[in-house]
């Protein structure tokens, strides 16, 4: 099963805390709205998405299995 990363739009508030943390994942477009980049969850960011996923202040991001 593949690792993906989900964010919950209806309570994310676009922080930008995840963006700070891995932007080759996260990002803010002009209106202030997140975007996911890289929904694939791989050995080489998981440490960093996770980071993302702790530190978000309305914990609206997590990891799924597909």
């Amino acid at each position: 099963m593949a690792k993906k990363v989900h964010v919950d739009f209806e309570i994310c508030e676009s922080n930008a805390v995840c963006m700070g943390i891995i932007p080759e994942v996260f990002d803010l477009d002009d209106q202030d709205y997140l975007h996911i980049l890289q929904e694939d969850v791989t050995p080489d960011n998981e440490a960093q998405i996770r980071e993302a996923v702790r530190q978000c202040p309305r914990q609206a991001i997590s990891i799924v299995e597909e």
